[in-house]
Order: structure tokens, then C-alpha cells, then sequence
């Protein structure tokens, strides 16, 4: 059970590090173009293009509510409280993730996008209000 546990968690650290690489040839495309100097980035202050602040803030949404699943997966582990149920909802969770993202990187339309993040959290909700029914009801 615990790989099918952790097949959700492979897929968000593949997405995170898919836009992580996007990302850097995206600035690094921007530095060879010249739309960015190497001296504004040491300097801390690069005015990136809308393109690859669009990358760049997908990728930090990856690390900002999926840091709760990731907790929540290892409490899962840790107390061997997994179930079917929790499966299903990490994969609803990752696929919301991924959807958002695309949308993020592409459209980037903003209603879509805040729809996406909805459901995921919907689905981030539901895992820990099953996790404390879980533990603290032993349900």
C-alpha cells in the first residue's frame, strides 16, 4: 500500500521539478536574448519578461500548498493510517496540481486557475479531516 501512497507524491515532485527546468530555460533564454542582464540578476533585481515570471510563479505554487500534502503523506506513513480513500483523494489533489499548472503556464486564465486551486484544496481539506477521523477517531 505504501507505494501506491507514494505514487501521487512522485508526480507532484515531477511536476515541481519539470517547472523548475522550465524555468531556468526560460531565464536563461532571457539572459542570451538580452532581455535580462547577468548584472540586474547579481543585483537582485531582474526584470524578468512575463513569460518566465509566469514560470516561475507556477513553480512556487508548487511549494506553497503542496507543502501540507507532503506533510500529511509522511504523517500518513508514519502512523500506517493509509486506505483506499486517502489514495483517491491524493490523486484528486495531483490532478488539480497539474491541471492548475498547465493552465498557469499556458492561458494563465485567472478564473480557471483559482477554480483548480479549489478543487485541489477541496481535496487537501478532505485528506486531513480524514487523517484526524482517521487518528484521533480511529475511523
Amino acid at each position: 500500500m505504501n507505494y501506491f501512497v507514494l505514487l501521487p507524491v512522485f508526480v507532484m515532485v515531477a511536476l515541481t521539478f519539470g517547472l523548475l527546468f522550465a524555468m531556468g530555460r526560460a531565464r536563461t533564454a532571457a539572459v542570451n536574448s538580452g532581455e535580462v542582464r547577468i548584472k540586474d540578476i547579481a543585483l537582485g533585481q531582474p526584470a524578468w519578461p512575463a513569460r518566465v515570471t509566469q514560470i516561475d510563479r507556477a513553480y512556487h505554487n508548487q511549494l506553497e500548498l503542496p507543502f501540507l500534502f507532503y506533510a500529511l503523506v509522511a504523517m500518513v506513513l508514519a502512523t500506517e493510517s493509509q486506505s483506499t480513500i486517502f489514495v483517491v483523494l491524493e490523486w484528486w489533489f495531483v490532478a488539480a496540481r497539474l491541471a492548475h499548472a498547465f493552465v498557469h503556464v499556458t492561458s494563465n486564465r485567472i478564473q480557471l486557475r483559482f477554480g483548480l486551486f479549489v478543487v485541489g484544496l477541496i481535496a487537501l481539506v478532505a485528506m486531513w479531516l480524514w487523517f484526524f477521523a482517521r487518528v484521533g477517531f480511529g475511523f
